[in-house]
């Protein structure tokens, strides 16, 4: 598919993808070009031989599987029977002794702070440094531009500032001082003059003085007070002289002058290579590394014009303190930034093997992003340990996460690096992986960093695993089914178990709407009382108010109290999730079509023809939720599972198919955020030459057939075939 290739040893390399790593990449690596692409051609030749191979393991367990659901076909499930028969196709793997991971060289965002988590696409500049500068927000901003504070009694948010909705904004930023930088004997309500601090210390009597932990001086004048709460900042800034900019005409409304409250917001940030990127090709691929080799640099910016100006974005420095002893200190001013590779699956014609197969797009990934990151060990920007952090999502299974382990040791042979200096991340989003994830850390105990688990993925993988058993519940039942209360609960078992407390990060999903932020607060609580160090969220906004939550729990904490209660059971976690009365009406039937159709569809029409892997999609009821392939995976295999199952026929699901694509045109027509791509061309002007529309029927119609249900083949296909 691309348009010229170099030969580079025995690689056949895409010419703009060899120009960026031969002249914008390896310079200043120490890397030599000669030592790079000859160590890349030995071990990617190498490993695409044992990659291909664990790939036909999956296929032949799911045609195992398969077989014995069809013997088992209209049986109760026994449990028993089914653990016998895993356990004999080495699908289940017996536990082995307890152990406790041996990770080294982690930074205190992964071990000791408890706080958000972004995942941003790498393809977009600016996302990315949005989400890189997000380890600091405002929380009057947060507040202001949210339903967190309701538009009643004259607070609405208007095209002006609206000083009504200020000062409940001042109010309710003031109740959360109360709670988390708590005085004596009074509230910060009643403050009436500007805090002093003199000698190092401050004038105000606070409950815990330990929370105290820095200022800022401007003009001779205090300008901040840095507090700390379980770990997480909260800085407060002072407008004494009247200079900042503010948004109220009439000036700063605070009677003792806070300008704002900034919370330490986004601990860290996923660079996604993965699920929220639309990346096919050379031309794909080279955008998203030079954006992370920009990110690693430390020079990345960004000119875009919003409201008729020019805004200039680049990464936040450090960020400047006075310590209660009188010496000055920095705080980071960033996010610390984690790189999501593709999984084993998929391959790219960026570059092609010696007998002109397409490389593993996995290996291609651990070594062009891990060289990236030899930037960042000069400076320091990202991490202060110069580790690389990898998170490695479908993986199935320990022999799997042992590849992962064996492809990393080769990267650091031909980069110089030190034995497990490149960090690993386990996304517990595969059915193979949650049944055995304490071998899955074993054989990683030495590079783990992190594990998380993605419900949608999960979900996906657990509807394509048990295909064959009979028909799935409807989507929402699945949130409140026995297997998932065991899945959640598992990993987090698990990662206590093995010793990440204080270590490493155990993670938590994606909260999906980033306008419903009132919403969300009443949900993301559940994330750290879980026993949870980070969860994902959709915005540096959601993160802001997200890291609320991590204020009031202390998650070290509760994980003291979790590792004593009992393990969920493996019993539970293989309880498969299908209907045991499914005699659906017409109309439930249709309306579960609808909401899967036009979820697949709003979320194929952007990636087919605008190469937008990540966005805020409207749902069936116009409410924008960030998708990624993982809603389109759940979605494409529950309605294949449904058609397997004759609960509706190909006739039913192709009209409701065709219904739906006419509500997304309408949805993106409207949209204004479709601006600045393509011009969009709807799917229902001519269902038979949109491609959009015939790569979402694809994934239903043949979701059965997709390798683990992922929708990744038919998509990369399809969008090739529209670029070209």
């Amino acid at each position: 598919m691309n348009k010229k290739y170099l030969k580079i040893v025995n690689l056949s390399v895409s010419e703009n993808l060899a120009k960026f790593i031969n002249k914008e990449l390896l310079p200043g690596t120490k890397i030599k070009k000669e030592k790079f692409w000859k160590g890349f051609d030995k071990y990617a030749h190498e490993l695409a031989f044992k990659n291909k191979k664990l790939i036909d393991v999956r296929e032949k367990l799911q045609k195992t599987i398969d077989s014995w659901h069809l013997d088992k076909k209209g049986k109760k499930l026994n449990l028993k029977e089914y653990k016998k028969f895993l356990s004999k196709i080495n699908y289940l793997i017996k536990p082995g002794k307890n152990f406790k991971i041996l990770t080294k060289n982690v930074d205190r965002e992964i071990s000791s702070i408890c706080g958000p988590q972004l995942v941003c696409p790498v393809s977009n500049a600016r996302f990315l440094l949005n989400a890189a500068n997000a380890r600091w927000v405002s929380l009057y901003d947060s507040l202001y531009g949210t339903d967190i504070i309701p538009e009643t009694q004259g607070a609405v948010k208007g095209k002006t500032y609206n000083p009504i909705r200020g000062k409940k904004v001042i109010e309710y930023a003031r109740n959360l001082l109360d709670m988390y930088v708590p005085l004596k004997g009074k509230s910060w309500k009643d403050l009436t003059k500007i805090p002093e601090v003199i000698n190092n210390k401050i004038d105000l009597k606070l409950n815990n003085y330990k929370q105290f932990v820095g200022y800022k001086i401007k003009k001779k004048k205090l300008s901040s007070l840095l507090f700390v709460n379980n770990n997480l900042h909260i800085d407060i800034l002072f407008d004494q002289s009247g200079e900042m900019e503010i948004n109220n005409p009439d000036g700063n409304q605070d009677k003792i002058k806070i300008h704002d409250i900034i919370l330490e917001s986004a601990i860290s940030t996923i660079c996604d290579h993965e699920d929220s990127v639309a990346a096919v090709d050379a031309e794909d691929k080279v955008q998203g590394y030079r954006n992370w080799l920009g990110l690693m640099k430390g020079d990345m910016k960004e000119e875009f014009v919003k409201n008729g100006k020019k805004i200039l974005r680049k990464l936040n420095s450090d960020r400047d303190y006075v310590s209660i002893k009188g010496k000055k200190f920095k705080l980071h001013g960033r996010s610390l930034l984690l790189n999501r590779n593709v999984g084993h699956l998929m391959t790219n014609p960026a570059i092609l093997l010696k007998d002109g197969s397409e490389c593993p797009e996995g290996i291609m990934d651990a070594f062009i992003t891990s060289l990236a990151c030899l930037h960042d060990f000069k400076k320091k920007g990202n991490s202060r340990v110069n580790s690389i952090y990898i998170v490695k999502p479908k993986m199935h299974g320990p022999d799997e996460c042992r590849f992962t382990n064996l492809i990393f040791e080769k990267v650091e042979k031909v980069l110089n690096l030190k034995k497990y200096q490149i960090l690993c991340g386990i996304m517990d989003e595969e059915r193979r992986t949650s049944v055995n994830l304490k071998e899955c850390i074993r054989v990683l105990k030495k590079r783990v960093f992190f594990i998380n688990t993605g419900f949608l993925d999960r979900t996906g993988d657990e509807i394509h695993t048990s295909m064959e058993f009979g028909p799935m519940i409807k989507k929402a039942e699945m949130k409140s089914s026995k297997w998932i209360k065991a899945y959640e609960n598992n990993n987090v078992d698990v990662g206590l178990a093995c010793g990440f407390s204080g270590k490493c990060q155990i993670g938590k999903g994606m909260y999906p709407a980033p306008d419903l932020m009132n919403e969300m607060m009443k949900q993301k609580i559940v994330h750290p009382i879980s026993g949870a160090n980070c969860a994902w969220v959709p915005s540096p906004t959601a993160a802001a108010l997200h890291s609320l939550h991590y204020h009031e729990v202390d998650v070290f904490a509760k994980q003291k109290k979790l590792i004593e209660r009992k393990p969920s059971k493996l019993n539970d976690l293989l309880n498969i999730p299908i209907a045991k009365s499914p005699n659906w009406s017409l109309e439930e039937i249709t309306k579960e079509l609808k909401n899967n159709a036009q979820g697949i569809l709003g979320y194929v029409v952007r990636w087919i023809d605008q190469s937008v892997g990540c966005s805020k999609v409207p749902d069936i009821n116009g409410i924008g939720l960030m998708e990624d392939r993982a809603t389109c995976r759940i979605s494409s295999q529950h309605i294949a599972n449904w058609l397997h199952h004759g609960i509706c026929s190909k006739k039913h699901v192709l009209e409701i198919m065709k219904k739906m694509a006419k509500v997304v045109d309408s949805q993106n027509l409207k949209d204004p955020s479709m601006k600045g791509h393509s011009p969009y061309k709807p799917m229902s002007e001519e269902f038979d030459k949109s491609t959009a529309f015939k790569t979402a029927c694809e994934l239903v119609f043949h979701g059965k057939t997709q390798p683990s249900g992922y929708t990744e083949p038919i998509l990369h296909l399809n969008r090739l075939l529209k670029k070209n």
